[in-house]
C-alpha cells in the first residue's frame, strides 16, 4: 500500500520543484531583458515572454508542493490507519475482554467530580479521597455514570 501511493506522490513533488526552478528561472532572464532596455514598449516583450510566466510557474510549483506534501501526510496517516486496523481483534468468547471492568456493588466518587464510579472501578480504586456516592447527588442528577464501570443507580 504504502509503496503504491508514494510512487504518485514523489512524481508530484518533483514536478513541483521543477516548476519553481523554471520559475525562478523565467523570471532572472525576464528581469535582465527589462533592466537593459530603456523604453518601456521595449521592456514588454520581456515582461510578456519570461516574467509573467515565471510568476504562474512558481505559483504552479508552490502549489503542486504543497498538494504533493499533503498526499504525503495522507499516504502516512493511512498506513498507520492500516496498521491499526490489522491488529488482530480479540475473540467474542474470550474471557479478558467479556468480563465487567468493574462489578462491585459499591458506589463512589471524587469530590469535585461529575461522575459515580463502582468501588473497584480503576479510576477510584486506590484513591483515598474517593468517599461514598451522596445520595442527594444522584437524586438531583449532578453526578452521571462513569462510562468505564457504567455502574447502575441503586434505588432505595
Amino acid at each position: 500500500m504504502r509503496t503504491a501511493r508514494l510512487r504518485t506522490v514523489h512524481p508530484v513533488l518533483w514536478a513541483g520543484w521543477a516548476a519553481l526552478a523554471a520559475g525562478a528561472v523565467l523570471c532572472v532572464i525576464g528581469w535582465y531583458g527589462v533592466s537593459g532596455e530603456r523604453y518601456a514598449e521595449r521592456q514588454l516583450p520581456y515582461l510578456a515572454s519570461c516574467t509573467v510566466p515565471g510568476a504562474a510557474l512558481i505559483v504552479a510549483g508552490a502549489v503542486l508542493l504543497t498538494h504533493g506534501r499533503g498526499a504525503l501526510a495522507a499516504t502516512r496517516v493511512e498506513e498507520l490507519y492500516g496498521l491499526l486496523v490489522a491488529a488482530e481483534p480479540a475473540e467474542a468468547g474470550d474471557p479478558a475482554t467479556s468480563a465487567p471492568l468493574a462489578v462491585s456493588g459499591d458506589l463512589l466518587m471524587v469530590p469535585g467530580g461529575t461522575l459515580w464510579h463502582r468501588a473497584d472501578c480503576p479510576l477510584v480504586s486506590g484513591k483515598a479521597e474517593a468517599v461514598p456516592v451522596d445520595a442527594k447527588l444522584l437524586a438531583s442528577g449532578e453526578l452521571g455514570p462513569c462510562p468505564i464501570c457504567e455502574p447502575v443507580e441503586e434505588t432505595d
